[in-house]
């Protein structure tokens, strides 16, 4: 169930999808899915190769789409049709009360977004984002989820936790100073990449928190998923997807925190090949 690049000789890298030949920055393992079938017959030829298709980056909590810069530049430069969005009251998104601002909210974003480029397309999101991506998914019709440290979905809600109205900033995420030497969670980064990551916070929803720390109910997507997680993300490790409620593949990257799987060039330069190499896969299965 454990395939990693990295332990793989090189003949028995050759032999693995393109996305599992990793170069020894990231572990792939991947949960079993049945195989999709192909409507037209199991004798049929494999599918072409349908090329990149749109990519719609959902930032997370208390920021904005410019976390995107350096994958937005990255993709563009591959080939890909990127479009980071702004979800309402984040960066020059669509003005919002926060205070009252809830999860399907921005899922509906998302999904206006979304519809008003058209499928096929990918989603892919970052911390709260990549929840908000699983649970627009569905209404899309997306054709592939990716979720680098995505807040988890749960398998129930405890209506015992308060949903409170109200917004927070980015220090209840440890960001309490704006100078970018002092950035304790973003021990990956340097000082040119924790300038993006300052300049992209903003205000966030407390109800939307809540509604996340009570559990939010993800139904199984329609789509392929691929959960990203970093070895230094005490936040969201990758021990807090082992109770996930439908099937997924998994890359782990070593040394890369929550900010450094969006934020960090050394990380992006092989996690992003990785990452397309899974959609172009995905896209063929």
């Amino acid at each position: 169930m454990l395939a990693s690049g990295a332990g793989a000789s090189p003949a028995e890298r050759q032999k693995l999808p393109p996305y599992e030949r990793l170069t020894g920055l990231a572990n792939h393992e991947r949960h079993r899915r049945s195989p999709r079938r192909s409507s037209s017959g199991a004798g049929d030829p494999p599918a072409a190769d349908p090329g990149p298709v749109p990519i719609v980056l959902v930032h997370g909590a208390a920021n904005s789409a410019a976390v995107w810069t350096f994958w937005r530049e990255a993709l563009a430069t591959g080939g890909w049709s990127v479009h980071p969005m702004n979800l309402r009251g984040h960066g020059d998104g669509p003005p919002a009360d926060l205070a009252v601002t809830a999860m399907a909210d921005y899922v509906a974003d998302v999904v206006a977004f979304a519809r008003a480029l058209g499928p096929p397309l990918v989603l892919i999101g970052w911390s709260m984002g990549g929840l908000v991506a699983m649970m627009a998914a569905a209404s899309i019709s997306a054709s592939a989820c990716v979720a680098l440290a995505p807040s988890a979905p749960a398998r129930t809600v405890d209506r015992r936790r308060p949903l409170r109205r109200g917004m927070f900033g980015p220090e209840e995420y440890g960001i309490v100073s704006r100078d970018p030497s002092l950035q304790p969670a973003m021990p990956d980064l340097d000082l040119e990449e924790r300038g993006v990551a300052l300049a992209a916070l903003g205000p966030e929803s407390r109800l939307a928190r809540d509604e996340r720390s009570a559990g939010i109910v993800v139904e199984p997507l329609p789509c392929p998923l691929l959960i990203v997680t970093g070895t230094a993300d005490t936040q969201w490790p990758r021990a807090r997807y082992a109770d996930l409620p439908f099937d997924a593949d998994y890359v782990e990257i070593d040394g890369a925190s929550h900010w450094g799987l969006v934020l960090s060039r050394r990380t992006l330069r092989t996690l992003i090949p990785t990452v397309t190499a899974w959609l172009r896969h995905a896209a063929r299965a």
